[in-house]
Order: structure tokens, then C-alpha cells, then sequence
């Protein structure tokens, strides 16, 4: 119980950490920093789950579902390198084409940040890892961590 416990609480606390950091210091995220963060709530569902049934496969999803966040993590380290463009239209640098409107530009206003995902957001100014790059390497340890937790849990 208490490895399902942990792992939930570490899985929510990235996407409350991240959504911290924007008023905190400051940063905006981007489209893939905005998707990066869905995974992790996932995980702390998963292993929340694992803290009252099904400890071992809801520690194996929870780590399943931080791998992913990884992932989008990795993917989104080889767009701030400029390795290969982002798909996600949020992620393209706001660009006017000539003169709008009031209302034209009342309507391009978006919900959601709309910094480009090619722009690393750092955490640690001078340190060069973005927050992508630390996502990947939460992601993924945290992922490690469920996965070992799993397989110390006996079978049901």
C-alpha cells in the first residue's frame, strides 16, 4: 500500500509542480509541455487504484503511464533541437499576417499558452535542461521506480 501511496503522490505532484512554475517563475508553457502533463494524472489514478486493489498491475500501469510522459517528453527535447517540427498547430510561433481587427484579434486570442514549442522553457537559468528534458528524466525514473515497486508486491 504504501509503494502505491508514494507513487501517486509523486505522479501528481509533476503536473502541480509544472502548473506551479507558471506563476512561481514565471514560465509559460507550450502545446507539448500542456501534454506532457496528462500522463502523470494517469499514473496517480493508476496507483491510486493500486493502493485498494490490484497493487502489482496498477503499479505497472502507473509506470506505463510516466514512460508516456517521458515519451512526449523526448519528443518534444527533438523539437526544442530543431531535430523535426512539432504537429500540434498550437506549437507554431504566433505570426499576424498584416493588419486585424480588434475583433480578429479578440478571435486569434487562444485558451491555452500559445508560446512556440521550440523555445525551451528553463527552470534553472545557465543550466542547460529545459523543462522538457527534466520531464523526461522524472517520466522515466518515475516509471523505473512503479515498475520496481511492482514487482516486489506479491501476486494475487
Amino acid at each position: 500500500m504504501a509503494s502505491a501511496l508514494l507513487i501517486a503522490i509523486l505522479a501528481f505532484g509533476a503536473p502541480l509542480f509544472a502548473k506551479g512554475s507558471e506563476s512561481w517563475f514565471g514560465l509559460a508553457p507550450c502545446e507539448l509541455c500542456l501534454w506532457q502533463r496528462w500522463p502523470y494524472w494517469v499514473a496517480g489514478a493508476f496507483a491510486l487504484l493500486g493502493v485498494f486493489v490490484w497493487r502489482r498491475p496498477a503499479l505497472r500501469l502507473a509506470g506505463l503511464a510516466a514512460a508516456v510522459s517521458a515519451a512526449i517528453g523526448a519528443f518534444h527535447l527533438g523539437v526544442e533541437f530543431g531535430w523535426w517540427p512539432s504537429p500540434l498547430p498550437g506549437c507554431q510561433a504566433a505570426t499576424s499576417g498584416g493588419a486585424m481587427s480588434v475583433e480578429e484579434m479578440l478571435r486569434s486570442l487562444a485558451p491555452t499558452p500559445t508560446k512556440p514549442c521550440d523555445q525551451p522553457a528553463h527552470l534553472i537559468p545557465g543550466l542547460p535542461l529545459s523543462m522538457a528534458g527534466m520531464n523526461l528524466i522524472y517520466g522515466a525514473s518515475l516509471a523505473i521506480l512503479a515498475w520496481r515497486l511492482a514487482r516486489k508486491e506479491p501476486r494475487r
